[in-house]
């Protein structure tokens, strides 16, 4: 199911069929060095992956991580960006990756740009943040390009790693 397009891209719901996709991506070297390696190595990991959190979250929010798909390359599954209600964190949190050879594109800009509007129309959020490791200078960019400051630094995790807080009011 189609949740939203752009000018390149389709953004549509992850279904368990995706698994072999998304465990390319989770494994991708820029996801294990700035999100960090879950440690999904087989497709029947991915799948629990999806269904632990992706079909999880569809459910019990509306919302969550979407997969993106290149128009120009037959609906290529390239990256991923959504919403993300995590426990640890007051506000709603907006993330992207891409598969590598389509970073740098704005395509994340693109697809991140309009799932802010579903953020805001469809979800009617008031507030979005967005986490980011500090090394992470192009994501760091991206999301002060979308128009989100820096508010402060945040521990979310069990693993105890510091990572920048930025949000935006909608």
């Amino acid at each position: 199911m189609i949740v939203a397009e752009t000018n390149r891209l389709l953004i549509l719901k992850f279904t368990l069929k995706d698994a072999p996709f998304f465990l390319e991506l989770v494994n991708a070297p820029n996801w294990i060095k700035y999100i960090g390696d879950r440690n999904t190595k087989t497709v029947k990991a991915a799948e629990e992956r999806i269904q632990e959190g992706h079909l999880k979250s569809y459910q019990s929010t509306g919302f969550g991580f979407y997969k993106l798909l290149l128009k120009t390359e037959n609906n290529k599954p390239i990256g991923t960006c959504g919403l993300i209600k995590r426990d640890t964190l007051d506000d709603v949190d907006i993330g992207f990756a891409m598969l590598p050879g389509y970073e740098g594109l704005g395509l994340a800009h693109e697809a991140s740009k309009e799932v802010i509007k579903l953020a805001k129309q469809q979800f009617e959020l008031k507030r979005l943040i967005a986490i980011i490791n500090p090394d992470n200078k192009k994501s760091i960019k991206l999301i002060e390009k979308l128009g989100f400051t820096f508010e402060k630094l945040v521990k979310p995790f069990a693993d105890d790693e510091e990572l920048l807080l930025f949000a935006k009011t909608l």
